[in-house]
């Protein structure tokens, strides 16, 4: 049975187009890895203003502050 062979020029083309996919393939794994830490980043954000809030609701009560001036606003219960 005789070996056949690529030319040279059809080797180097399809050696070329597995080195993009490898490329692109390793951003994509880079580019998860971002979106996975900048996830973890908002949700340690998240906690921190969950925190925050209690803390200013235990000194003020239920306020509505304005991120402007930083005035606030009782928010008024509905139920009374």
């Amino acid at each position: 049975m005789e070996v056949k062979k690529l030319t040279d020029d059809q080797l180097k083309k399809v050696n070329d187009q597995q080195r993009r996919l490898n490329q692109s393939l390793i951003q994509i794994g880079i580019r998860q890895i971002d979106i996975q830490n900048l996830a973890s980043r908002v949700e340690k954000i998240s906690q921190e203003i969950e925190s925050t809030k209690k803390e200013l609701e235990e000194e003020y009560g239920a306020v509505n502050i304005n991120l402007e001036d930083g005035t606030m606003q009782p928010i008024e219960n509905k139920d009374e």
